[in-house]
Formats: C-alpha cells, structure tokens, sequence
C-alpha cells in the first residue's frame, strides 16, 4: 500500500485551462455540434506541433426534432429506422447519432429516441442502453461519433484547427467512430494506433503519414476487443513492440496494460501482462497506456492512465527496462496528475485526465496533451528526471510494487 509521504507536484499546467474546446472546431455533418474534443496523439513536425485529437458529434440537441425527423423501431431483435410521430420538443428525446441505411457509403444521420421509452437508460452522456423488456437483451447507442482532426501549433499552447478531418470512419469495423490515436515516428513514417469501434467490438486500428496532410489506413492491428494500443518507437529485427490493453469479459475481467514483442517462436510474437490493477491504489480498476514509452538513461518511461474503484482517472508512469521492456523496473505508488481543475473535475465525464500524447520541450523537459472529462484537451509539462525519480521499485510480476521497508 503507499505510504503517507507528501508527494510534490510533478505536473505544471500550461496556459491556465483548456487548450482546445468544443467551440474551437467546426462539426464535419450537418445538422451536428461538436459535444466534445479529447485525447489527442501528439507530434513534432518541422517547426509546428501537431495533435491529431478525437472530435466527438452528435445531433444537435438545442433544436427541436425537425419535420421528417426519424426515430429508431426497437420492438425487435434489430433497430431498425422509422419515420417519427410529430410533436416531440427538444427536451423530450435523445439525439443519437445511427449509420444511414439508405447511404451505400458510411454516413450519420440524426434519429431521436423518446426519453419515456420503456427500458432507456441515458444516465450516461456519452451512450444510451436499451434493455428490450421483453427479449430482455441490451444494446447500446453512442449519442455521438468520433473522428480524427489536427490541430497545429507553432508553441505547443496556441492551435489552429484544420476544416476537416484527417481520418474519418469508412469501414464496418469503424461504424461507431475513430478514437483516441497514438503516434509513434519509426524511420521517418508516424504510426497512428487508433481505436476503432463497431457492432462488432473494439478493435485496434494503424494508420500512416509522413507529414500529418496525408493519411493511409492499414486495417486492423489486433482483433477485438483491445484498445490503447501504443508502439515503441523502433523496430527490432524488423518487428514491432507495442503496449496494448485486452479487455476480456471471462472471470473477474482484469483490465490493464499488456506488452506484445517480437518472439520468433510464435506466430504472432509474444503477448504478456505488464503493468496492471493494484487493489487499493490509484489504479486499482483498470490501466491503459498513455503516451509513445519515452527512452531516459534509467530504460523507457511509460506514462499511463489509471482508474479507481470510483472511475477517477489519473496518469501515473512506470519505468521498463531499457533493453527488455518486458520488465517493470518502477511504478507510480502516488500519480503524477490527477483531476483538480474544474475543467478536469466537471464535464461529459467527471474526473478525468487522459493523456494520450507527449512532444519533448527541451533535453530535459516533456510537455504532456491529455483530455479533461472527456470534454476539452489540456496540456501539463514535466521534467523527466522528477517522474523517474518519483517511481517506487516494483518487483517481476506485473509491476507490482515492493513493499515499504518498515
């Protein structure tokens, strides 16, 4: 268990709130407002900063229903879409976001779900769940879907957002929306791990650039369900290692943070668990990795997200071996950032940070990119020597920590 000693604060915030917000950016359909800008990848790219950050859309909701306005028919086992009755105001439907069944292409349409509607849970901002009463089988409906857009920054704190999006969703596999990118520079190509999600599940996806203008899909990494996937920044014997998070639904659903390495004696590589959930720490729901592993004289620090029993989600770091990252060296007792502002305290989804890029400032200093409540992008800077210094020796398994001596 940690400690009582007082832990000094790491993270110094940049630019004295968000960076970027819902008002910063254009939607991409009609008919939409952008609900929410979040977890950003990040790059240096010539003498620019580049965040390539989750857009969320979702019908407006501040209008009513307009004429012709279609709802869903949830009466069987598929939704199917319907044409609404008329009369229904604003305050009395969900806007949701449903793929077009009449397009050939992958496009979004508004329909509208009555809040009356018998089995409809909308506690949650993000999605609705409908529990069928009489098959009894749930679904759940995104109110919003995600694309990837750049921002761009000559000082890492000022950003001008391009018109349109960098990666937007066009296959099955990314029905429900693109989200949360990575981006690892490996030869002179950035490597975008980016969440796909579908009917079928969530599945990791990689994409490419070499100037962040042009973009080229490459399908599908890992079936699903996987998520937070991040490459290391070089490949050894040609072969890629990544840090991935599984997301089992068998026995008591452990959540965290895996590493998948090149292995010559399997097909695919080898895949082990690496940093996961402690009981009774900062991160003792789930873990998931954060930013590209950053390589320090100590070995590679990963800085990751963490949830607790309540879903507060703070960033921590852990410290791998530099010649076999497969080997947890130290871990966060304490995290390195966690939500205090009231931008990180209150919005889509209450305390939250999610840093999901990094560039470094200078020899000695990185400065992180995260998502505040799942609603507006921040940015916190950190002297890497101090995280490193802050971690607490762990043991093999898992990154365990080692035990206070008494």
């Amino acid at each position: 268990m940690p400690d009582n000693r007082p832990l000094r604060k790491l993270a110094v915030r940049v630019g004295g709130g968000p960076l970027l917000t819902p008002r910063d950016v254009r939607p991409q359909q009609d008919g939409f407002e952008v609900q929410a800008v979040l977890n950003p990848a990040a790059a240096r790219v010539g003498d620019e900063i580049v965040l390539l950050m989750r857009v969320a859309e979702r019908p407006r909701s501040d209008v009513d229903p307009p004429p012709g306005a279609r709802t869903l028919d949830l009466s069987g086992p598929d939704p199917k879409v319907v044409p609404m009755r008329p009369g229904y105001r604003k305050e009395d439907v969900v806007p949701i976001a449903f793929v077009d069944p009449d397009s050939e292409s992958l496009r979004y349409v508004p329909v509208y779900l009555p809040r009356d509607l018998p089995g409809l849970d909308t506690s949650d901002p993000r999605g609705i769940t409908f529990v069928h009463p009489k098959l009894h089988t749930s679904e759940t409906f995104l109110t919003q879907i995600s694309h990837l857009r750049c921002a761009r920054s000559r000082d890492g704190e000022h950003f001008t957002v391009d018109d349109r999006p960098a990666i937007w969703p066009s296959t099955d596999l990314e029905e429900y929306g693109c989200e949360d990118a990575r981006a690892t520079a490996i030869d002179g190509t950035w490597y975008i791990a980016y969440t796909a999600v579908s009917r079928v599940g969530i599945t990791p996806h990689l994409a490419t650039t070499r100037d962040f203008v042009h973009f080229e899909k490459q399908g599908a990494a890992l079936g699903p369900d996987n998520k937070n996937v991040v490459l290391f920044p070089f490949r050894r014997d040609g072969e890629y290692t990544a840090l991935t998070r599984p997301m089992p639904s068998s026995f008591d659903h452990v959540l965290g943070i895996w590493i998948a390495f090149p292995d010559s004696d399997l097909p695919w590589g080898g895949r082990r668990p690496l940093v996961l959930p402690r009981g009774g720490f900062w991160d003792e729901r789930h873990t998931g990795a954060g930013t590209v592993p950053i390589r320090c004289d100590a070995g590679w620090l990963v800085i990751y997200h963490g949830a607790d029993a309540d879903l507060r989600y703070a960033m921590g770091a852990a410290l791998l071996d530099g010649d076999d990252p497969t080997r947890v060296l130290a871990r966060s007792d304490e995290p390195i950032l966690e939500p205090e502002t009231s931008y990180e305290r209150s919005g889509l989804f209450a305390n939250v940070v999610y840093g999901t890029g990094h560039v470094a400032l200078d020899e000695r200093r990185i400065r992180l990119y995260y998502g505040a409540a799942d609603s507006v992008i921040a940015a916190a800077d950190f002297v890497v020597q101090e995280i490193v210094d802050s971690l607490r020796a762990c043991d093999e398994t898992f990154g365990q920590l080692q035990k206070p001596r008494a």
